[in-house]
């Protein structure tokens, strides 16, 4: 169990430091806040002109895996919840308290972060991530338990990807630990807008970038790993009802030997212009195809798709143009424990279209179940224009598992608090 207090509430004491008890026990001095209250309304400013709370976070000392915490004269002060309307939580973007921050030069390792109050952050007009795209995001989920307790699914699994990422790219990356621990803090930091159970979820974005200026085409020298978070309903309008997608046969998402297989920020610009079509036509979102042959399955636009033959479950192999996503790894598990039949290879549109069912997974829509597919003006429905049997049974079983009300066999939940 992790345990911290909430950042709301912390005042300086006279007389007293603030700390932060990192994974080794190790006090680490909390600078004080500019003001004698912390106000957690969002502070649009440059961040090196912002005044803000700062708690540093030696990241060489993360090395156990002992609790995250913060002491301070004012930590039994409870949680409130933001007021805000938890009953009609869309898929946007909405500031938060906080955020995290940490640098590091090229060929070197990142080692010292920081919580910040939320705001702008000030770029070269030359970095890397603004001229040459030498980018990644991450994307994961906090829950708020029944019992007020926070958690976190597969954390360390991002971080990992993250670090796939970051080599294809020419980037450093934070350590797995680094990242968790990164991951933990910035939850904690912004306790208040995680959704009360059923209400949604805090979505915690982490961005790796290349911040450093640099003109001619060459990695960035210097790099800056930021997390931010906004509370989220569902991706979909639909919920957890049918999306409906269309097939795109001349625009592809990603090639052979190209970055389809890591989580750059490229890869979502290009499927934007298709994207932008499908829904100006009333779908849902756009189904690609593989661009050398064109007829075996990839991904939807930041989804990976699977297929549903009697208790057959087939997703597309992993193979360098399709994003291993955290979600479609789960999911496998979970069907296969199940007793499901699951395969992980070439997927054709003739099958696709004598399906049983369909289904979408993602951080974002965990599991969304498909209602029809249009592919070259034929339109194929499948589960009667109802969620499928199979897509209820697998979306049932992982969220009772994120939101803590299973038990966690798997290994997968990391609690806080």
């Amino acid at each position: 169990m992790e345990s911290a207090a909430v950042f709301a509430g912390l005042h300086p004491t006279p007389g007293h430091h603030n700390h932060l008890l990192g994974p080794s026990r190790t006090a680490i001095k909390l600078l004080p806040p500019s003001i004698d209250k912390i106000n957690f309304s969002p502070l649009p400013l440059k961040l090196q002109k912002q005044s803000h709370f700062t708690s540093y976070i030696d990241n060489s000392a993360i090395n156990s895996g002992n609790s995250f915490r913060v002491a301070s004269p004012a930590s039994d002060v409870a949680s409130e919840l933001a007021d805000i309307d938890w009953d009609n939580l869309g898929f946007g973007f909405m500031p938060t308290d906080y955020m995290y921050s940490m640098k590091c030069s090229q060929g070197e390792n990142f080692s010292k972060g920081e919580l910040q109050r939320f705001g702008n952050i000030e770029l070269s007009p030359s970095a890397g991530i603004l001229n040459y795209g030498q980018g990644l995001f991450e994307g994961l989920k906090a829950y708020r338990k029944h019992d007020g307790n926070i958690l976190l699914f597969r954390p360390e699994e991002n971080a990992t990807r993250l670090k796939m990422g970051a080599e294809r790219m020419c980037m450093p990356s934070p350590s797995v630990e680094q990242f968790v621990e990164a991951v933990k803090a910035t939850v904690l930091a912004n306790e208040r807008w995680i959704p009360p159970l059923g209400k949604g979820s805090l979505y915690i974005r982490p961005l790796l970038m290349g911040s450093g200026a640099v003109l001619g085409l060459a990695p960035a020298p210097e790099y800056t790993f930021l997390i931010y978070v906004s509370p989220v309903g569902n991706y979909f309008k639909e919920g957890l009802a049918p999306i409906n997608l269309v097939v795109e046969t001349e625009m592809h998402r990603a090639t052979p030997g190209g970055t389809g297989g890591v989580k750059t920020i490229g890869n979502y610009a290009a499927v934007l212009k298709a994207q932008s079509a499908a829904k100006a036509k009333g779908y849902s979102d756009v189904l690609y195809l593989d661009c050398v042959q064109k007829k075996y399955l990839e991904e939807v636009s930041s989804c990976n798709v699977f297929i549903v033959k009697g208790n057959l479950i087939v997703t597309p192999a992993i193979k360098g143009t399709i994003l291993p996503g955290i979600t479609r790894k789960s999911i496998i598990d979970v069907a296969i424990s199940q007793g499901f039949q699951v395969e992980e290879r070439q997927v054709s549109m003739d099958e696709l279209l004598d399906a049983d069912e369909v289904f979408c997974t993602g951080t974002a829509v965990v599991v969304s179940p498909v209602g029809s597919i249009t592919h070259q003006g034929r339109r194929v429905t499948y589960g009667n224009d109802g969620v499928g049997i199979v897509s209820q049974q697998l979306y049932s079983a992982l969220t009772s598992l994120q939101m803590g009300l299973l038990e966690d066999k798997m290994g997968w939940i990391v609690e806080l608090k």
